[in-house]
């Protein structure tokens, strides 16, 4: 998702015993590992309401009989059952926990069914304020969406609402009116005709998939598809638009397959082939559903119609194709375990703009776009949240933690291995929840660089790095300041016109012996700020 700064700082209040509730790993939640759902639902339009049941199924990792279950109001839960018997149940706010009477013993698998109903909330500014939107389409029909992905997936359906744990597949069964059609993740598998005029869709997903990129899409839709050839063999690639907007989307949509092509060279193999790839309209922008890509970006190029880089290259692509399916690599493939980490979602993604750029219209013109997107960086906040309490970081995440990347792909220094390390990220993760430790610690070691220090200053702190030097009858003296400490960036520079590197190897002043006073330029590729000290 491409969130905006003031989402970030409306997150800012005072922590309550929900957020801990909602962040943390309780023992009402760890004693359980979560394998399957199904969510099977009536959606009704006519008054905004959802109800229905999901059941849950799970293996005991431990013996324990109470189970954290999240489910927010104005949602309700009626009734849970476990082998056909009813389940004593309690609430603490948007925490529901519940009794199970059966005995849980580790190493076996069971499952409850969570009856539930009500009418959730409702998103006025989606996807950033969260929920489901409600409206209608051109023609008059109704056309409604999900999208929870700050709030939680608890927002609409029952659910274990933290990031750690992910089914290893889902079903749907999503219930609609007659004459609309629902798209939700992963494959199709056809439809009921209920006797009350209604219309059952039923989806099911393969792959491991997070709770909030799990979705409902209604509408009045068209479908039409291509099979893209990809790495691992045929993809199938499907789009489902609203009936008037077929034939933009016929051309607007070539993109797909486009993106598709860079971020496979790039990042490595589509994650979720046996789900197939699909591009959903939707009554908002967009967001990054696995295998459920939701569009709302008007069919223009640009974010809604502007180049948020500044430099012309935004113009070549629409942002919410791009952006939002790259999170198919990293966000869906490769997923935090707490939300604090989400910058290895965004940054991850808003770099991947420019290297989309850079796969179709060359390497400078990626080079550009990414310098360019640097105009939207505010230092505000630290870009690693606050763990164990749903808090993330700084919207920062998106064009500093781009900027951060495309410097520390300078000092590899070397775009085969820089793109070894990008595909093996998601080789190494392919399929799971991961801690900033671990994406740090695998950048670090495939490099063969120290990348600690980098990591430090740009995720964990606001300032700037300065570049502080001097010409002595030596040399040039530099050092680096505004910074964490420990450090020791390496930077490429020019030197009256000549390229060079400056290593930083000891505290305090380093020395580049025999250059004499000339102009010092920093290269435009790194993110920082120079201060001549001669005055010293």
């Amino acid at each position: 998702m491409f969130f905006t700064g003031t989402l970030f700082s409306q997150r800012y209040r005072e922590l309550t015993r929900q957020d801990t509730l909602r962040g943390s790993i309780t023992p009402e939640r760890e004693w359980w590992d979560l394998t399957f759902y199904h969510m099977n639902i009536k959606t009704n339009p006519a008054d905004s309401s959802i109800n229905g049941y999901i059941l849950i199924r799970y293996d005991v990792l431990k013996p324990y009989n109470l189970m954290q279950i999240d489910l927010q109001p104005p949602m309700v839960i009626s009734k849970i059952t476990q082998d056909d018997k009813e389940l004593e149940f309690s609430r603490d706010g948007n925490a529901w926990f519940v009794k199970t009477d059966k005995e849980q013993v580790a190493g076996e698998s069971n499952e409850i069914i969570v009856y539930y109903g009500g009418k959730p909330k409702v998103s006025h500014r989606p996807p950033w304020d969260d929920g489901l939107t409600w409206v209608y389409d051109d023609n008059g029909n109704y056309f409604y969406a999900t999208a929870c992905q700050g709030g939680g997936a608890s927002i609409w359906w029952p659910c274990k609402d933290h990031m750690y744990d992910e089914p290893d597949s889902m079903r749907f069964s999503i219930t609609t009116p007659g004459n609309l059609m629902d798209v939700s993740n992963g494959r199709y598998k056809g439809a009921t005709d209920n006797q009350n005029g209604t219309k059952t869709w039923h989806w099911y997903v393969y792959n491991p998939i997070s709770n909030y990129v799990v979705n409902i899409n209604v509408g009045d839709y068209v479908h039409f598809s291509e099979v893209y050839k990809g790495e691992l063999g045929k993809l199938d690639c499907d789009y489902y638009v609203l009936s008037y907007n077929l034939d933009k989307a016929k051309e607007h949509f070539r993109q797909a397959t486009k993106m598709l092509e860079a971020f496979e060279y790039w990042f490595g193999p589509y994650p979720f082939y046996e789900d197939g790839y699909k591009l959903v309209e939707a009554p908002y922008l967009g967001m990054e559903h696995q295998s459920s890509v939701t569009y709302g970006n008007g069919y223009m190029n640009g974010y809604r119609g502007k180049d948020i880089s500044g430099t012309g290259w935004g113009e070549k692509f629409d942002f919410i194709i791009i952006h939002e399916s790259g999170h198919e690599w990293f966000a869906n493939n490769i997923t935090y375990k707490d939300i604090a980490d989400m910058w290895i979602h965004e940054s991850f993604i808003a770099y991947s703009e420019g290297l989309y750029v850079e796969y179709w219209f060359g390497k400078e013109a990626g080079f550009e776009y990414l310098r360019g997107v640097r105009s939207n960086i505010s230092n505000d906040r630290n870009i690693i949240g606050t763990y164990n309490v749903n808090r993330s970081g700084s919207g920062d995440m998106y064009q500093k933690g781009a900027t951060m990347l495309h410097m520390i792909r300078q000092i590899v220094n070397d775009d085969e291995k820089w793109r070894g390390i990008l595909r093996g990220l998601n080789k190494t993760f392919w399929h799971q929840t991961v801690t900033t430790e671990q994406i740090e610690g695998y950048m670090e070691e495939n490099t063969d660089f120290e990348l600690k220090p980098i990591f430090e200053q740009f995720l964990r702190d606001t300032r700037i790095p300065v570049l502080e030097y001097r010409f002595t009858d030596e040399g040039l003296r530099y050092r680096w300041g505004n910074t964490v400490r420990g450090f020791n960036m390496p930077v490429k520079v020019h030197l009256g016109g000549e390229e060079t590197w400056l290593d930083f190897t000891q505290r305090g002043w380093s020395l580049l012996k025999g250059v004499q006073p000339c102009e010092l330029v920093v290269d435009k590729d790194f993110y920082v700020a120079v201060l001549n000290l001669m005055g010293e």
